[in-house]
């Protein structure tokens, strides 16, 4: 017969949720609350007067061309950045894993990029690929390829998406890495043995094994090029040239920050929340069906 752990003290365990609901609280419900009210105003830059005007700052924002260009921007952006991280982590993860030589210095190098900050991180590729002052951008232009991610905005959207990806990189290699290292070497020994060769083991054996947790960096890293690549692309291109990279959290930006439109920039938070949480439930609900929990 098993035996359930009872707490006798009624009180102990709403005191250890208590801090983190209050952080829930504080720092996510309340502030979307406030993002949707601000939604419905019209104000001053200055707040000190306002006007209920319902859903006319929605009108205005998904009338927009160039907003509805951004929504374009920002689903290029994100696939990318999603796809080239993640792919990049898994090669990098099942390297390491493998028995090679100075194993324990690679994984420690692969995994301190996530130390640094995105603004950080964005300097490092504009020092690497800046047209006049750059290694690699001045070496182009050099040999006669014309390389100004400043004007060009395939360049730009380009530069960006490597430079995102590439600081993702390093949090998907320490998810992939562990998830593979917890794979029973038996199994892939006796796989060995029946003669299946480092390809088939992969696909047949380890990715079906890893699927959880490659499903959990699927929506980590969807809301990391959503929001957190706010950073990368204000260091790298301001959103420019021209548009080009004005993906929809940057738009959020420059409507608050730029444009003083508090009101319009609070509908934008709102339309982008909604988008990825929507888009959240898609992969819930389509996505993890595939997914087999051992």
């Amino acid at each position: 017969m098993q035996r359930r752990v009872i707490f006798d003290d009624k009180l102990l365990p709403y005191l250890l949720l208590f801090p983190q609901v209050a952080v829930t609280l504080v720092f996510f419900i309340w502030p979307a609350l406030q993002a949707v009210w601000q939604s419905t105003q019209l104000q001053d830059v200055f707040g000190l007067s306002t006007q209920f005007v319902w859903f006319e700052n929605y009108t205005a924002v998904l009338t927009d061309p160039g907003y509805v260009g951004s929504i374009r921007v920002t689903a290029i952006f994100a696939a990318s950045v999603t796809g080239l991280s993640m792919g990049l982590a898994l090669l990098f993860a099942v390297m390491a894993d493998a028995n090679i030589r100075g194993r324990e210095a690679y994984q420690a190098l692969l995994i301190w990029p996530y130390a640094l900050a995105p603004a950080v991180a964005a300097v490092l590729w504009l020092f690497i690929f800046h047209p006049q002052i750059g290694m690699v951008g001045r070496t182009l232009n050099q040999a006669g390829v014309p390389w100004d991610y400043k004007l060009n905005n395939g360049q730009a959207l380009s530069l960006v998406i490597l430079a995102s990806a590439w600081k993702q990189v390093s949090y998907n290699f320490i998810f992939f890495l562990a998830a593979l290292q917890s794979i029973p070497k038996s199994v892939i020994e006796a796989a060995a043995i029946d003669g299946a060769g480092p390809r088939r083991r992969f696909f047949t054996i380890q990715f079906p094994l890893i699927a959880p947790t490659s499903f959990f960096l699927l929506i980590v890293n969807v809301t990391y090029a959503f929001f957190d690549t706010f950073g990368v692309i204000h260091a790298l291109t301001q959103g420019g040239p021209g548009t080009a990279t004005s993906t929809l959290i940057y738009n959020v930006y420059k409507a608050g920050m730029v444009a003083q439109d508090l009101g319009g920039s609070a509908a934008q938070s709102v339309i982008l929340m909604a988008f990825v949480i929507a888009l959240t439930a898609v992969q819930f609900r389509f996505v993890e069906r595939r997914v087999h929990y051992g």
